[in-house]
């Protein structure tokens, strides 16, 4: 098993855990905060937009059996990379669209996805996705862990996770778990 690490920001974390979860080869996710620049911060602090964080998942996955690129497909697929700081009604810079490269690797394979994702004309704006290195990751409070699967019924859930969810798991059906 070769072990990974992605850190991805699309908005809120709650979708992206949900989908990325799913995906085979994904080892675990953790919903949490990137960068910014106060140390160990609380989530109101974080959606206060005063900290510079972003919301982020880290995704351990093992690189023989999902790559980092199909990783990048899916987050793509999941949320809107044409808006800056926003993702529906979240806004705010903890909201923005944002690749947190480990390595100059998955700093190329970063821009190549974006450039081709550009060439294919998928939206009719542009892609503002950050690709940044990493350099922090502050896990989120344990009620945000899991958070769709403990919440399924909660109305934002419902609403705005299970959708994203639902449009995944039919794109993505051979990739599932």
């Amino acid at each position: 098993m070769k072990n990974e690490t992605a850190t991805l920001a699309g908005g809120c974390f709650w979708c992206l855990e949900a989908v990325f979860v799913a995906l085979k080869g994904v080892n675990s996710v953790e919903s949490g905060y990137a960068e910014g620049h106060v140390a160990n911060p609380t989530y109101q602090q974080v959606c206060s937009g005063a900290t510079g964080h972003a919301e982020v998942v880290q995704v351990n996955y093992d690189a023989d059996e999902i790559t980092y690129k199909d990783l990048l497909k899916v987050f793509f697929a999941i949320h809107d990379p044409t808006t800056l700081n926003r993702q529906g009604n979240d806004i705010g810079t903890s909201y923005r669209s944002a690749i947190f490269f480990h390595d100059e690797t998955q700093e190329q394979v970063a821009n190549e996805v974006i450039a081709e994702l550009t060439a294919e004309k998928l939206w009719s704006e542009p892609i503002v996705t950050e690709v940044t290195r990493f350099e922090h990751f502050y896990r989120a409070e344990d009620y945000h862990q899991n958070y769709f699967a403990n919440n399924a019924e909660q109305p934002y859930c419902r609403v705005i996770v299970a959708p994203k969810v639902a449009k995944f798991r039919k794109q993505f059906l051979d990739s599932l778990k």
